[in-house]
């Protein structure tokens, strides 16, 4: 058996689950050249990852059915899929939005700071912490004065999101880096010990599960989006007091349904806890202690339902002290160093993806999998644990075993490059083209069952089989 540049990382996160006995046998990966500009090994990481959850995908398969379908992806696919949100077209236009406030400025003592404003909350926020209207000139000139250290300290103090940039060895005499190395990329644990088989038979290898997805941006909703691809039912539910970025609703929202539960009043707790009690997975997403404080806690949702497969996912993780920070993609990258990677005289710059969101991602979807391999299997009441940063250290840890991947293009390949892993879908947003799922069983591509719809689509309780 060879799965090329992939194997390594394979077998790495396959030993920080303990998944020992998984069907390595039952994999085959397909080498195609490196389609992302950078030297990042983003295409065997990737690989890896979605690896690891189709493999999952078909043991939870074996386990109801009895059948044991074979699974196969491309590197190409998988590392295209680290850049989902760049390939969407909703009516024949490119979908993907970012504020043009958000970015790297250059402050005080020759260091950089990145500023977050994609939600109008966050950039309003920080602009009256620099004391500016919303002009670029003026953001510069303000951040030119300031400390990175002192910007990133007022924003986490106000809730905001402003990271100075830091190089690789900066980061790791953070406190906050030793503690994420200390943890396991997926930290899977087991509670309790009460039995609960996975339902037998199904069309798909996650049919007949329900997951309920809260959670917001990229990361935590591309979990429920995976779960779906496999054939569970995901509700995603949210506020219709929150903002959200429309490009964003439609890249992670295939194959799910979606509803609001206001938790400011009493009819959206009864629905959030009628939806709990009966489904088999739980994500909170969104900032640590944040559902907790509203009565939402892991161990609030476990009262409710004992059997729930618990996945937390953030951004700096829930150890050390940083846990609680807000955080995305471009943050802990700006964070972690590898925004200035190889930067030598240039500015920061992020990657050409986001491996940091769609990586951590796959990996919920895959922890969450393998939780419910592990309830079937031994019973028990698990609770897996994911964050950005811990992604983010493994694959500095990953880049250093496989190396750099010089033979990268210039730029990322445009619409027409990519056009044979396009679809176009009819749906309530307009046309979308989005590209295809990665994996597939037997030969066969996995399937959207539903089309991305505006969140508060749905009714706040579970669709009847």
């Amino acid at each position: 058996m060879s799965l090329g540049a992939a194997e390594r990382p394979l077998q790495d996160l396959l030993k920080a689950a303990r998944w020992d006995d998984a069907p390595l046998e039952r994999l085959t990966i397909e080498e195609r050249p490196k389609a992302l500009a950078t030297s990042w090994p983003i295409a065997p990481l990737a690989t890896a990852v979605l690896g690891a959850v189709g493999l999952a995908a078909s043991r939870i398969r074996e386990l109801k059915t009895g059948k044991c379908p074979h699974v196969s992806l491309d590197t190409r696919e998988a590392e295209l899929a680290m850049a989902s949100s760049s390939y969407l077209l909703v009516d024949a236009k490119p979908a993907k939005f970012r504020d043009p406030f958000t970015g790297f400025y250059a402050a005080a003592e020759g260091e950089w700071v990145y500023l977050h404003g994609n939600f109008p909350h966050l950039r309003d926020g920080l602009l009256a912490l620099l004391g500016v209207a919303n002009d670029g000139a003026a953001v510069r000139a303000a951040v030119a004065k300031r400390r990175a250290e002192d910007i990133e300290t007022e924003a986490i103090r106000r809730g905001l999101c402003a990271a100075r940039v830091r190089g690789r060895a900066d980061w790791l005499r953070e406190p906050q880096a030793a503690a994420i190395a200390a943890q396991p990329l997926v930290c899977l644990e087991q509670g309790g010990a009460t039995a609960m088989p996975l339902p037998p038979g199904g069309e798909r290898p996650l049919s007949g599960l329900r997951m309920l997805d809260l959670s917001r941006v990229i990361a935590g909703p591309m979990a429920g989006r995976t779960m779906a691809e496999h054939g569970a039912t995901v509700m995603r539910v949210s506020s219709p007091c929150l903002p959200s970025i429309p490009s964003l609703v439609i890249d992670t929202g295939f194959g799910k349904h979606a509803a609001f539960c206001e938790l400011d009043t009493a009819e959206g707790i009864a629905s959030l806890r009628a939806l709990a009690a009966d489904a088999d997975i739980v994500l909170d997403a969104y900032r640590p202690s944040s559902l907790r404080e509203r009565g939402f806690g892991r161990e609030d949702f476990y009262r409710l339902n004992p059997h729930l497969v618990h996945l937390s996912l953030s951004a700096f993780s829930l150890q050390g002290p940083w846990q609680g920070r807000r955080g995305y993609d471009s943050l802990v990258q700006a964070t972690t160093g590898m925004a200035m990677e190889g930067r030598e005289g240039r500015g920061p710059a992020l990657l050409p993806c986001q491996p940091l969101d769609y990586l951590t991602g796959y990996l919920a979807a895959f922890a969450a999998m393998l939780a419910l391999i592990r309830r079937h299997e031994k019973g028990g009441r698990w609770q897996a644990t994911l964050s950005l940063a811990a992604t983010a250290h493994w694959m500095w840890r990953m880049r250093d075993t496989l190396g750099e991947d010089a033979a990268h293009p210039s730029a990322n390949p445009d619409f027409a490059a990519v056009a044979d892993l396009l679809e176009t879908h009819d749906t309530a947003f307009g046309r979308v083209t989005a590209l295809r799922p990665a994996l597939r069983f037997d030969g066969v591509r996995a399937v959207w069952s539903r089309m991305p719809v505006p969140l508060g689509s749905d009714p706040a309780c579970w669709p009847q089989p």
